[in-house]
């Protein structure tokens, strides 16, 4: 069992939990995921790993409550404990000494991209981020972000804080001064589409993290497949960071949606018998707090 020895509630539908895999914490790079399963019966639940302490032998992950298993993910609190937690999986992120660098994160995606630029910046690279969200409650490590960044930069699309816009505005003027030598992009699909759409003029290397529809995360059952350039590739494999010029976003989208009806009425039932146990998400206090 892996225990959850931190939490908080970070806005929104988002939640931020550091749980205990001293092996998995050693070996934890940027880019990397995991899969947890919260119980015995429960779903296998792909991750990207927000970050990783070795010292102390924790990993930490955010995550949307956005459908059954999220949901009853959400209801655990400090000291409660996960049936299994398997990684690091995945490629790591390409990290070496381009020069100057930027760093997009939207929404939920905020936190992958923190040790892709934690490693970066180590690497004596100049680290340009750019982060953004809806409206300020929903942004979240802006501190976080700042120490591991040279420039930040913020975008709301109310413009509640910074930018009155989106995150591809920001990126369109950082890349129209010269000198980026690479961009990674990490959030929903048509945000990642919209930054390779905007660095391809450039001709600036840009790395996108994808998240399609996993099940065993080995390359076995085929459901992450997408495609790259002529090729098919496997997420949990092959990636998930690929080329944001050659991935085709229209298909991925139209993959990751083959589900939304059934994770729709999951969430629906999961809620319903929530509310006739007489819970509420918010009803049971944070141990130790």
């Amino acid at each position: 069992m892996y225990t959850i020895v931190d939490y908080k509630h970070l806005g929104g539908l988002t939640h931020e939990m550091s749980v205990e895999a001293p092996q998995l914490a050693k070996k934890a790079q940027a880019g990397q995921f995991l899969i947890i399963r919260i119980n015995e019966e429960g779903e296998r639940v792909p991750l990207t790993i927000a970050d990783s302490d070795a010292e102390k032998g924790t990993i930490t992950i955010v995550f949307q409550a956005v459908g059954r298993s999220t949901d009853e993910l959400a209801q655990l609190r400090t000291g409660d404990q996960l049936a299994d937690v398997v990684g690091p999986l995945g490629r790591a992120s390409e990290i070496e000494k381009y020069g100057t660098v930027v760093i997009v994160g939207g929404g939920v995606g905020i936190a992958p991209i923190y040790p892709i630029a934690k490693s970066l910046q180590a690497a004596g690279n100049h680290v340009i981020s750019i982060i953004g969200a809806k409206n300020k409650d929903l942004l979240f490590w802006e501190d976080k972000m700042d120490s591991v960044s040279d420039e930040l930069h913020i975008a709301t699309d109310d413009g509640s804080v910074g930018h009155k816009g989106f995150v591809t505005d920001i990126l369109e003027e950082v890349c129209s001064k010269g000198d980026v030598a690479a961009v990674w992009a990490v959030g929903p699909m048509i945000m990642m589409k919209n930054c390779a759409r905007v660095t391809k003029p450039f001709g600036v290397k840009t790395f996108v993290s994808m998240n399609p529809v996993m099940i065993d995360g080995t390359g076995m059952c085929g459901g992450c497949r997408i495609q790259v350039g002529d090729d098919t590739k496997f997420a949990c494999v092959d990636g998930p960071e690929f080329d944001g010029h050659q991935v085709d976003f229209d298909l991925a989208m139209k993959r990751s949606a083959y589900l939304k009806n059934l994770e729709a009425e999951g969430r629906q039932f999961y809620h319903d018998h929530q509310c006739n146990l007489g819970l509420e998400h918010d009803d049971r206090p944070a141990k130790g707090v």
